[in-house]
């Protein structure tokens, strides 16, 4: 990474260039992750349905992330705006467009064949059979994607992007070693969850491997909170898939009214009668009703104290229920130009209203970066993601599928892995994968030899296996679906998808 671009820190003062999103080092930064071949290949990564299986209409992690950044742009406008009354505050903390551009196209960089499954899948075997203490998670793939793993003419490794994008992309900027202890007893940052054990990392944003330079480009702001760029692309991306999680389900014909309505109906009709059922009650087969959308009520109250109401619950559930339940929903969809016209009235109609609706966050609050949705948007967008959770997630069709889906990726985990460490057969592994072990072997080494606090690296550990470790998981997310199903295949000795596997593993 070259000193200027390293040293250049995003609490510094902004010029007007800067504001207006023209810096030419930012624009570079931008330029050099959308013409990465990691975005191009989440053309081909499920957001939430496989295409396969819904058709083409439906969103990938590439055009999530395309509406992400433009969503994310029009609120740094937003707030930059000269007749605005949160320019002040901006200008204060840095809000350049570009910047949060760049961080928005790079968000979902990391995420691994199958969506969130693959995050889960690939997490576990991670830890549990290559011995690696943080794991997978995608945000700290994310990181290392683009500081270690891209390819850049101006660096040997990763994009040399500025120390503004790089702490714009780290949503959750820990590792997955929190220090329980020096958090004390109040609230989490989202991410992170007290056990008996102290305080779990659920969500980080860089692996120990990567935590000298995450801290590094994070130099001046204060620990553990996001940068304001950051905040920014982290609301876009909760609003865009709220919305167009719900626009998939509709157009893919999977998100039954009947089921939606009935579950809105019983809340609303019978929610003072739903407050007398403990929470097992509320988790019951025979629960009423209501009794998710309860349950979420309760959660909410519990988790986010600083903004969650019941007042603002009740209305945001009437506001979904008349919009989307009693409206969208009513009339299936047919790929008529009325019901495309419908579609995108109610899509452009939410993010209009999401959009406007950001806010300079209230001081101290840990669990909100420096700007949130006001109170009334951020319950519409908790109601929204409830129901592509509780409708869909959880149907029988797709659990099943997902099962399939996990046994792929442990089969490419554990057959690389054997193979890499096959004494006569090693040499014979994709090229890729060579590679990606030796970048994650002298990564191992180096961290060896600096001891960062709170990152373990056991003296009893072979550098080498946790390179072979991280170098293979390495390998199995940058794959596509499709790429991810070849190779599994291919190494359990089956040739129907031997082609499909591509000349870039």
């Amino acid at each position: 990474m070259s000193i200027d671009r390293a040293a250049r820190q995003v609490l510094e003062p902004r010029s007007s260039a800067e504001v207006t999103g023209e810096h030419s080092q930012f624009r570079l930064d931008l330029e050099r992750i959308r013409f990465s071949p990691y975005f191009s290949r989440l053309s081909a990564v499920t957001q939430v349905i496989a295409q396969p299986g819904a058709g083409p209409l439906i969103h990938n992690r590439l055009t999530h992330s395309i509406k992400v950044t433009a969503v994310a742009r029009a609120i740094a406008v937003k707030l930059t705006d000269a007749a605005s009354p949160t320019r002040a505050f901006a200008l204060e903390h840095g809000c350049d467009a570009v910047v949060v551009q760049a961080a928005a196209s790079a968000h979902d960089l990391g995420h691994p064949p199958f969506g969130h499954l693959g995050e889960r899948v690939l997490d576990r075997l991670a830890r549990e059979s290559l011995g690696l203490a943080d794991g997978f998670e995608g945000n700290a793939q994310t990181y290392r994607i683009v500081t270690a793993l891209d390819v850049s003419e101006a660096a040997p490794r990763g994009l040399n992007l500025t120390a503004a994008v790089r702490t714009a992309v780290a949503k959750y900027p820990w590792t997955r070693f929190v220090d329980g202890a020096a958090l004390g007893d109040g609230p989490l940052a989202r991410g992170l969850r007290r056990t008996p054990d102290g305080v779990e990392a659920l969500k980080f944003s860089a692996y120990g491997i990567d935590a000298l330079d995450l801290d590094q480009a994070r130099l001046g702001h204060p620990p553990m909170q996001q940068s304001l760029e950051c905040s920014i692309m982290d609301i876009a991306d909760d609003i865009a898939y709220s919305i167009h999680d719900v626009d998939d389900f509709y157009r893919a014909g999977v998100l039954s009214q009947g089921a939606v309505a009935r579950e809105f109906r019983g809340w609303i009709e019978t929610g003072a009668q739903l407050r007398d059922l403990d929470d097992d009650a509320l988790a019951a087969r025979t629960a009423p009703p209501g009794s998710a959308l309860e349950a979420l009520r309760r959660k909410l109250r519990r988790t986010d104290a600083w903004i969650a109401a019941d007042d603002a619950f009740a209305a945001a559930v009437d506001v979904v229920a008349d919009d989307l339940v009693d409206g969208l929903l009513a009339v299936p969809f047919d790929g008529s130009i009325a019901s495309e016209r419908a579609l995108s009235s109610f899509t452009n109609r939410w993010i209009s209203h999401l959009q406007s609706s950001v806010v300079p966050a209230p001081t101290d609050v840990v669990r909100a970066g420096l700007v949130a949705l006001d109170r009334r948007a951020w319950h519409e967008v908790e109601i929204l993601k409830f129901v592509h959770r509780h409708f869909i997630l959880e149907r029988a069709d797709i659990v099943m599928y997902q099962r399939g889906l996990s046994r792929v990726l442990a089969r490419a985990v554990k057959g690389l892995a054997a193979w890499a460490t096959d004494e006569h057969d090693r040499h014979r592994v994709p090229q890729r994968l060579k590679e990606l072990v030796e970048i994650a072997t002298d990564g191992y080494g180096r961290l060896r030899e600096s001891r960062p606090e709170g990152i373990p690296i056991p003296e009893a550990v072979d550098v080498l296996r946790l390179g072979v470790g991280r170098g293979v998981v390495d390998y199995v997310a940058s794959l596509s679906d499709d790429q991810a199903l070849a190779v599994s295949e291919a190494l359990d000795g089956r040739p129907d998808r031997l082609w499909d596997i591509g000349q870039n593993l």
